[in-house]
C-alpha cells in the first residue's frame, strides 16, 4: 500500500508522474483550484484588513473529499506548478485538507522527468507564503475592482458590462490604437522600380527617393526615355544575423500565431498538454536562460549533428528586471526528442519550440550583403539593387523564417544594363498597425501590464465579453494612375489600390470606445498604463517578501472607492456620447446618434424636453456613430413601414430590430434576411409568411385544449405546457399520444435549473 500521496492540479499531470514514482507514491489530480471567493458577494471583508473569505467551489467538494480520504495516514507532497498561481493552489489544499502548511511537504521541478521528480523529492520545501500572498493580493484586488465598478457601468452605459483591472486596459490599447487609425491622414507618394538585365539575368531596382506628386513620377519616367544605364558603385560588406533567445510565454504566444497562426488561448492550451505529457518545461515563464543540463544535452546534440563551428554556448539574460515566475525558458525536455506530440497541433508547436531552443544555442549566420547603384546619362535617378548570399548558416540550418536569397548576377562597376521596363506606382502612407492577439500581448509585456499567466486569459475575456471582435476589414478601393516606360514608350496606366484592409485583427466594438471613454474620464487610475504596471511591480514585491500584501491592497482601494462613489453624481445622459448629426427638414425635431441599451442607435427629439415623443431607430448597416450622415439616418426613421394587410385584415409592418430585417404581424415577428425592410414588397412578405406558417404546421404535432403542446424540436419531438419541456420516448408515437399520458409524462420530467448570471 502507498505510503505517499503526490497532488498535482491535472489528471494528465498525473498520469505522467505516476510513470517514474514508484509503488509507494500514490498520484491524485485537485482538478485545478479547489477554493475560492464564492461568486454570489463581495466576500471580501473590507473592514477586516481585506480579509477573503474563501470556500470549497460547488464541483470540488467530491474532489476534497477524495482527496482527505486518500490522504489519511500517508505523507503528502504538494507537486502543483511552481508559479504563484500554483503556490495557491497548494496552500488552498492545505486548507481544506486540514494540513500544516508550514510542514507539508512542497515540491517544484520546471520539468516532468524523472531526474527532476527525484531531485524534487529529494530537496522538498514548505509552502512559500509570499507567493501565496501575491497570488491572493491579485484576486482580491481584481474583485474589489469587479464587484465595484462593473455596477457603475451597468447603471451608465449598459447592464451586463463587466470592469477588470487588468482587461480594462487591454481594451483602452485596442481602443487608443483605433482612434490613432481613424485621425490618421494617409498621405499618397510613388515608387519607383525598375527591371533591369546584365547577360540576360534579369534583377530589381528601386528609385532612393519616394517621388511627391504624379507630375513629378511622370517626369522622372519622361527622363529616362532613350537614356543609358550603368553601375555607378557596387558595395559587398559581411553581416551576419544572430539567433534569438529560448521562447518565454510572450514570445512562444506571438511566434505561434505569426507561424502557426494559433491564437493565444489555442498555444496555452497546447502547450500545457506537451508540458503535463513531460515533453516540454513550464510554459509560464518570463525567464530567458537555460539550465546547465540544457545547454550540455544541446551542445551535445548541435555537435553531433552539425558539426562543432555550429555550435556558440549562449546564456541570454533575462530583460524583465522583475522575472520571477520561473527559473528557465520553454524547452524541450530531451533534445535528442525531434518530435513530439498527440496530435497535429502539439506536433508542431512542440517543433516550434525545439527549433528556437536548440538554434539559441548555435552559432551566427553569415551573410554577404550586396547594393548596386544604378546611374544614368539622362538624370540624376540613381537605381538601387540589393542582394544577399547566405555564406554559412549557422542557427539558420534550423530556424528561420526567411526566404530565398536575392542573388544578384556577376556585374563590375561601369557595366551597361539594358532597362526592361520601370513602374511609378502610387503608394499610400500606412496608419498604426491593429493589434492582433501577439501583439497585444507583445504590448502588455512592454508596458508592464500582466504576467506570463495573465495574458492568454485577459485576452480571450476581453473578447467574450464583448469588447474586442477578431476580424477582418475589407478596406476601400482608390483609383490611382501609373506610369510604365517600356520599349522607351511610356503609358499612363488607371489602377485601383485597397486602402485599409486587414485581417484577423482585434477591433474594439462601439461598447468598448463607450466604456474606455467613461473610464478615462471618471476612473483614470484603473486605465493608466504607468499605474497598472506600477500594481504589478507591488506585487513582485509581495512575492518576494519586501511587500505586506494588504497594505498593497489598501493603497489602491483607498482612492479607488472614493472614485466610485463620486460617479453615482454621473448622468447617463452625460455618458451616453450623444453625437448631434442635424435636425429632421419636416418637423425640425433634433437627430442624435448615441449608445443604448443594446448599443449604438439613432434617437429623433431632446431627451431634456419631457413634453415630446422621442422615437428612436437602428444605425444603417456598416455605419458608427462618429460616421452615419444625416440623410442616411433619415432613412432609418422611415421605419417600420406598412405594406399591406394580411388576409386576415392584419397590418403588415416592416421594421429592423436588434437581430436583423423583419416583418411583424400582430405580435409575430418574422426575419426577412437578407431582404431590405425599405423594399420589400408585399407579394414577398406574404411568401415569408407562409413559410413561417409552413414551419409552424410541420412543428405542431398535437396541440390540446389544456395548452399542453407534442412539437418537433431541433433534438426530436418533446412535449411542453410552455414552462417546462419533457423528452419523448423513441419508442412512443408522438401522434398517438393522449392529454393525459402528457401530463404524466411532464410531471415526470426533472426540473431544469434555471443559469444564474455570476455576480462580480
Amino acid at each position: 500500500m502507498a505510503k505517499n500521496l503526490v497532488i498535482v492540479e491535472s489528471p494528465a499531470k498525473a498520469k505522467t508522474i505516476s510513470k517514474f514514482l514508484g509503488s509507494d507514491y500514490e498520484i491524485k489530480s485537485s482538478f485545478g483550484h479547489i477554493r475560492d471567493l464564492p461568486s454570489k458577494g463581495l466576500n471580501v471583508d473590507i473592514e477586516n484588513n481585506f480579509n477573503p473569505i474563501y470556500a470549497v467551489t460547488p464541483d470540488k467538494k467530491k474532489v476534497v473529499a477524495e482527496l482527505k480520504k486518500a490522504a489519511k495516514d500517508k505523507t503528502v507532497w504538494l507537486a502543483s506548478d511552481e508559479d504563484r498561481e500554483g503556490e495557491a493552489i497548494a496552500w488552498h489544499l492545505t486548507q481544506a485538507l486540514g494540513l500544516d502548511p508550514k510542514k507539508t511537504n512542497r515540491i517544484v521541478f520546471h520539468e516532468i522527468t524523472k531526474t527532476a521528480l527525484e531531485q524534487a523529492i529529494k530537496t522538498p520545501r514548505t509552502i512559500d507564503l509570499n507567493l501565496v500572498d501575491a497570488q491572493q493580493a491579485r484576486r482580491v484586488l481584481d474583485r474589489l475592482v469587479g464587484y465595484e465598478l462593473s455596477p457603475v457601468l451597468w447603471k451608465k452605459i449598459r447592464a451586463g458590462l463587466s470592469a477588470g483591472r487588468v482587461q480594462s486596459v487591454a481594451v483602452r490599447i485596442v481602443v487608443d490604437r483605433e482612434k490613432e487609425i481613424k485621425n490618421f491622414k494617409s498621405e499618397a507618394t510613388y515608387k519607383v522600380t525598375a527591371i533591369f538585365s546584365k547577360d540576360n539575368d534579369q534583377f530589381n531596382a528601386e528609385l532612393t527617393e519616394r517621388l511627391k506628386s504624379q507630375d513629378l513620377a511622370k517626369q522622372t519616367l519622361e527622363q529616362l526615355i532613350g537614356a543609358t544605364f550603368n553601375i555607378s558603385n557596387i558595395i559587398k560588406k559581411p553581416s551576419f544575423k544572430s539567433p534569438s533567445a529560448p521562447f518565454t510565454t510572450s514570445t512562444l504566444q506571438q511566434e505561434a500565431s505569426r507561424r502557426l497562426g494559433f491564437s493565444v488561448k489555442q498555444t496555452m492550451i497546447v502547450a500545457q498538454r506537451l508540458y503535463e505529457s513531460g515533453k516540454i518545461t513550464y510554459m509560464r515563464t518570463d525567464s530567458t536562460s537555460l539550465s546547465e543540463l540544457a545547454l550540455k544535452t544541446a551542445e551535445e546534440y548541435i555537435i553531433k549533428n552539425y558539426g562543432k563551428d555550429y555550435h556558440e554556448r549562449k546564456q541570454f539574460q533575462t530583460k524583465n528586471s522583475s522575472a520571477q515566475e520561473a527559473h528557465e525558458a520553454i524547452r524541450p525536455t530531451d533534445f535528442n526528442d525531434t518530435s513530439a506530440g498527440e496530435d497535429d497541433q502539439q506536433t508542431k508547436l512542440y517543433k516550434l519550440i525545439w527549433q528556437r531552443a536548440l538554434s539559441s544555442q548555435m552559432s551566427k549566420a553569415n551573410t554577404e550583403k550586396t547594393e548596386v547603384s544604378i546611374a544614368n546619362d539622362k538624370s540624376k535617378s540613381i537605381f538601387l539593387a540589393k542582394g544577399e548570399i547566405l555564406v554559412f548558416p549557422g542557427f539558420m540550418a534550423v530556424y528561420t523564417g526567411r526566404g530565398e536569397d536575392t542573388i544578384l548576377p556577376s556585374m563590375n562597376k561601369g557595366d551597361i544594363l539594358e532597362l526592361i521596363e520601370s513602374k511609378a506606382s502610387t503608394i499610400f502612407s500606412r496608419a498604426p498597425a491593429r493589434y492582433s492577439e501577439a501583439s497585444l500581448v507583445k504590448k502588455l509585456e512592454e508596458l508592464g501590464i500582466g504576467r506570463p499567466s495573465t495574458y492568454a486569459p485577459t485576452i480571450s475575456v476581453i473578447q467574450i465579453r464583448g469588447y474586442v471582435e477578431k476580424g477582418d476589414l475589407e478596406g476601400e478601393l482608390t483609383k490611382t494612375t501609373s506610369y510604365l516606360l517600356k520599349s522607351d514608350k511610356l503609358e499612363e496606366l488607371e489602377e485601383s489600390v485597397n486602402v485599409g484592409a486587414d485581417t484577423n485583427k482585434m477591433l474594439p466594438t462601439p461598447v468598448a470606445e463607450l466604456t474606455t471613454d467613461f473610464l478615462v474620464k471618471y476612473f483614470p487610475t484603473i486605465v493608466d498604463y504607468d499605474f497598472t504596471a506600477k500594481v504589478e511591480q507591488q506585487f513582485d514585491l509581495v512575492a518576494n517578501g519586501k511587500e505586506k500584501w494588504t497594505k498593497a491592497i489598501a493603497d489602491f482601494y483607498k482612492d479607488f472607492h472614493k472614485l466610485v462613489k463620486d460617479s453615482e453624481g454621473i448622468s447617463r445622459q452625460e455618458v451616453s456620447k450623444a453625437r448631434l448629426i442635424g435636425n429632421h427638414p419636416k418637423n425640425k425635431e433634433p437627430i442624435f446618434a448615441r449608445f443604448g441599451r443594446f448599443g449604438p442607435m439613432l434617437q429623433m427629439g431632446d431627451s431634456a424636453d419631457e413634453d415630446k415623443e422621442i422615437t428612436f431607430a437602428p444605425l444603417p448597416e456598416g455605419r458608427t456613430m462618429d460616421n452615419v450622415t444625416l440623410e442616411e439616418a433619415l432613412v432609418m426613421f422611415e421605419l417600420p413601414r406598412t405594406l399591406g394587410k394580411t388576409k386576415d385584415d392584419e397590418d403588415i409592418k416592416a421594421n429592423i430590430g436588434r437581430f436583423g430585417p423583419y416583418i411583424q404581424i400582430g405580435k409575430t415577428y418574422i426575419s426577412i434576411k437578407p431582404l431590405d425592410p425599405h423594399k420589400i414588397t408585399l407579394e414577398e412578405a406574404l411568401e415569408k409568411i407562409a413559410e413561417k406558417e409552413a414551419k409552424d404546421k410541420e412543428k405542431n404535432i398535437q396541440i390540446f385544449k389544456s395548452g399542453i403542446k407534442i412539437l418537433n424540436g431541433p433534438f426530436g419531438p418533446y412535449i411542453t405546457d410552455g414552462k417546462k419541456n419533457a423528452r419523448i420516448d423513441k419508442s412512443q408515437d408522438p401522434k398517438k399520444i393522449t392529454e393525459a399520458e402528457a401530463k404524466e409524462i411532464l410531471e415526470k420530467a426533472p426540473v431544469k435549473k434555471k443559469f444564474k448570471r455570476r455576480k462580480k
